[in-house]
């Protein structure tokens, strides 16, 4: 997401039904005097609403509609059949208002707030996942990076059906029935059964809750004497003070390249895009601007010395990357500052702005579009719809646009050239990278994916650290002797296959044969986090990542950065 900083906003009953009383006794009278003070306010607040709206804009249809809905909110209170909750009514409403207008404006209630403040600003105890009511079913956005519910396999898309057993799909459930469910004491375990789209069959998985991380910050690391590599997870207010720490350490230890992860990063506050770009780009170089209808044109430029103007760049993305890292990618990639390693982008140009409602609730309203700095529009297109505009990601799989750079077409009219090398470079939907990376599916088994969804791998690996903990540091006393020489055994393999055997996960020779090396690359990962922490679980998974073996390429070889980026002669 992307936001801006916030700004605050500002009858009669029928005589003849008074005697009818209901079940509880209550008379009809006292049930519609109820109603008509709830709605009361309703209407009270709408019509306010138009005259908080009136002086701003001349649109007296736009007025008129607004009270035209009063209107139809007060018929219902006052004559509608059954008792209704009329809080829950004009919730659904605004949702679904802000719904029509683009993929991007939403509503969160009060503990939405409170929730999207615990992952900005502070931590959780749960399963860490993102999470919006889709069709009324628990349809996952992302797994929080390092959290249990990524560890474990839940991915972006996913539809949570089952809670313990119980099913939650299609029962009107509440994003504060989830977040009772779902969050929970550390150490306790939460068993969701989860649809996933082309699988036939619920998954199955077993979540053991946790302290759920809320640095943006996921790793940071020496590659080598030269090379550093930091990894984003996210663009939150404590953003640039991790990320000025990180470059700094690296620094003291020799960096003179880097290489900046943003894949799967969905974005965050617009002026840490823009803070964070800023120590990228020198002089006064334009980074990002936005353009709505009803507020201020903004062009964002550099404006103070950064930590990492000079250097060899190279940004990886995918098509988890959104909004804010499509601001930096963006701009780096305008300003030929740096190469973009990997898939296009989700193509999020979209800004969002919040404005307090007078209950602690919010709506998050997009009120401009972003450019980079050539003039692209990155937002993807989304006339066909929320399902359609979902789906993409999918639809991108399906038509080999994750396999083949060649099935990605961009029309002439979304082409445009670099503003120092005059490169091509392309808008209209996420940002292109410079060096297409495939996606390897070949290491994928059913077994493997069973592995790590029922949360067996996570589990044994966990048991198995806990239990060999003091032989394996006395084996390994440092991450680095460990990097060196530890490579998983057939014992330990053989256990994990035990293990798995008795949560009744059927051993399949073909499937492991397949996966093998990523399950032994991984187990030695997992172990590695277990004895260390996240910046050595990614020095040693990042070996089995090929955008990131494309990014290190690229540095260690100057001839492949300059072969893109090479002036462009017309």
């Amino acid at each position: 997401m992307i936001s801006a900083p916030s700004r605050l906003p500002p009858s009669n009953g029928n005589s003849k039904l008074r005697n009818f009383s209901n079940k509880n006794g209550d008379s009809w009278f006292n049930i519609m005097n109820d109603k008509r003070k709830t709605m009361h306010r309703i209407v009270k607040f709408l019509v306010g609403a138009v005259l908080v709206i009136a002086p701003q804009t001349s649109n007296a249809q736009w007025n008129a509609e607004a009270l035209k809905l009063a209107q139809v909110m007060e018929k219902v209170s006052r004559f509608y059949v059954d008792t209704i909750d009329e809080s829950a009514v004009v919730e659904r409403t605004i949702v679904q208002m802000l719904h029509e207008l683009d993929p991007h404006s939403s509503y969160l209630s009060k503990e939405e707030m409170e929730a999207l403040n615990e992952e900005l600003e502070g931590e959780f105890e749960g399963i860490g996942v993102s999470f919006n009511i889709l069709e009324d079913t628990i349809y996952i956005v992302r797994a929080i990076s390092g959290g249990p519910s990524e560890t474990v396999g839940i991915t972006a898309g996913d539809r949570i059906v089952k809670i313990e057993g119980e099913t939650v799909a299609g029962t009107g459930i509440t994003t504060r029935d989830v977040q009772r469910l779902l969050k929970g004491a550390k150490g306790t375990k939460v068993n969701v059964s989860v649809k996933r789209r082309n699988k036939m069959e619920l998954l199955e998985f077993g979540i053991t809750r946790d302290k759920i991380p809320v640095f943006s910050l996921d790793a940071s690391y020496m590659v080598n004497d030269r090379i550093g590599y930091l990894k984003l997870a996210r663009f939150s207010h404590t953003t640039i003070d991790e990320f000025e720490r990180a470059v700094k350490a690296l620094k003291s230890q020799g960096m003179e390249d880097l290489i900046v992860d943003l894949s799967g990063n969905g974005g965050g506050w617009l002026p840490v895009a823009v803070d964070l770009a800023d120590h990228l780009l020198s002089g006064d170089k334009e980074i990002v601007s936005t353009e709505g209808a009803r507020v201020p044109n903004r062009i964002y430029k550099a404006r103070k010395s950064g930590l990492f103007e000079d250097g060899n760049l190279v940004i990886m993305i995918d098509g988890g990357s959104a909004s804010a890292s499509e601001i930096v990618s963006g701009a780096v990639q305008d300003w030929d500052r740096g190469v973009i390693v990997g898939r296009r982008s989700f193509g999020k140009g979209l800004v969002q702005q919040p404005f307090m409602l007078s209950d602690g609730s919010l709506i998050r309203l997009t009120v401009a579009r972003y450019y980079t700095p050539t003039g692209r529009l990155i937002q993807k297109p989304y006339e066909e719809g929320y399902e359609e505009y979902a789906m993409d990601l999918i639809n991108r799989y399906n038509q080999g646009e994750l396999s083949h750079a060649d099935s990605i077409v961009f029309p002439p009219s979304q082409q445009y050239r670099t503003l120092t090398l005059n490169r091509t470079v392309y808008g209209g939907g996420g940002i292109m990278p410079d060096y297409f990376v495939p996606i390897d599916t070949s290491i994928y088994s059913d077994y493997y994916r069973s592995l790590i969804s029922l949360g067996i791998f996570n589990q044994f690996v966990l048991q198995y650290v806990d239990m060999h903990r003091g032989e394996l540091l006395k084996s390994y006393p440092d991450f680095e002797t460990f990097s060196k020489r530890y490579e998983p055994s057939k014992s330990e393999m053989d256990q994990l296959i035990s293990f798995a055997t008795g949560e009744e996960l059927e051993f399949r020779q073909e499937d492991w044969n397949t996966s093998k090396s990523q399950i032994t690359m991984l187990f030695k990962s997992y172990v590695a986090r277990d004895l260390w922490g996240m910046d050595q679980f990614f020095e040693v998974y990042n070996h089995s990542d090929e955008v990131f073996n494309k990014a290190v390429e690229i540095l260690k070889n100057p001839s492949m950065l300059h072969q893109k980026l090479a002036k462009v002669e017309d």
